[in-house]
């Protein structure tokens, strides 16, 4: 893959993890974490690297919570929030768990700090935020995937960013290597966020 980073430029990643989980679900590969923090440490100055997840309160065992601790404990920042349960018109449950917010309040407090953001979404609601975060001078690079069925990115949130990375060209760097075998407790990262507990 082509290296669109400076060594010395200042960079920080914002996942929004249940759109990162979705689009590489959709690809049919697992995300290593452990690999996808070496790989942009190797590639640059990385200050911060941000995960976003909402996580449903009062369940006995939540099968994101050790994906959560993993990342806390190896590198990340992460930044959680309780879902939101509610009934829509039709009378069927839902769960709400919308992190845009805690997201795009983080990337404009961190902007000044930086010379390069690096968004892992696909949403077209951050079209707006990589406008204003370009304007203060900062690079913008969105990762997602067109190769899915739909997309996973939207046009115009692609078309905003400095440059679109695809993916499936990061997958070689960043997929989880099933057949290695670990070499104790933290040798790759817990399992993906799974689909159920993707925000609204």
């Amino acid at each position: 893959m082509t290296t669109r980073f400076y060594p010395e430029e200042r960079v920080a990643l914002f996942i929004d993890g249940a759109n990162l989980h979705a689009a590489a679900r959709a690809l049919g590969f697992d995300i290593d974490y452990k690999r996808l923090l070496k790989y942009f440490q190797e590639q640059c100055r990385l200050i911060r690297a941000f995960y976003y997840t909402a996580l449903i309160e009062d369940q006995e065992y939540s099968p994101l919570r050790p994906l959560v601790d993993w990342l806390d404990y190896n590198g990340f920042t992460m930044v959680t929030k309780p879902t939101k349960e509610f009934t829509d018109a039709m009378g069927r449950r839902k769960i709400k768990g919308n992190m845009d917010i805690e997201l795009a309040i983080d990337v404009l407090d961190m902007s000044a700090h930086l010379d390069h953001v690096v968004l892992f979404s696909g949403d077209g609601d951050f079209r707006r935020l990589v406008e204003a975060v370009q304007r203060r001078g900062v690079r913008v690079s969105v990762v997602s995937t067109v190769k899915s069925q739909p997309p996973m990115v939207a046009d115009e949130l692609r078309r905003q960013a400095d440059v679109f990375v695809e993916l499936t060209e990061l997958m070689p760097e960043i997929a989880r290597q099933h057949a290695a075998k670990p070499q104790g407790n933290d040798a790759r990262s817990p399992a993906p966020e799974p689909a159920e507990e993707r925000g609204a």
